[in-house]
């Protein structure tokens, strides 16, 4: 301990890196990663199923922005197979966002958050 009552290797435990410095790289962070949230949100992925017959559209908000339906996939006495496509399709495309996150987000390596 020094003799001024402080902690060795000064700042407390900082390995001597100034607090404004800290602050500093703090800020920049933050605002790197609301950079990056922005643009993931207005990124657009798509995801098909059934061969084609179901195609999906959603941004990086996971809002679904289209659904294109083949004519031949509408049969009026399967209506159950039509719905697990679409189901399939649009958490196929939710799924890629996600993974589509956990990319970018990665890349700032706080603990804790994701």
């Amino acid at each position: 301990m020094s003799k001024r009552g402080g902690f060795p290797g000064g700042m407390g435990g900082f390995g001597g890196m100034n607090i404004n410095q800290l602050m500093k790289e703090a800020k920049k962070m933050q605002a790197d990663l609301t950079k990056t949230q922005e643009e993931l949100a207005v990124k657009e992925f798509d995801a098909t199923t059934g061969g084609g017959a179901v195609t999906v559209k959603v941004n990086g908000a996971k809002e679904v922005k289209e659904i294109k339906i083949k004519k031949d996939a509408v049969d009026p006495e399967d209506v159950e197979m039509l719905e697990d496509l679409i189901l399939s399709c649009v958490n196929e495309a939710l799924r890629k966002v996600d993974t589509a996150q956990n990319a970018e987000m990665g890349k700032f390596n706080i603990p804790g958050f994701m």
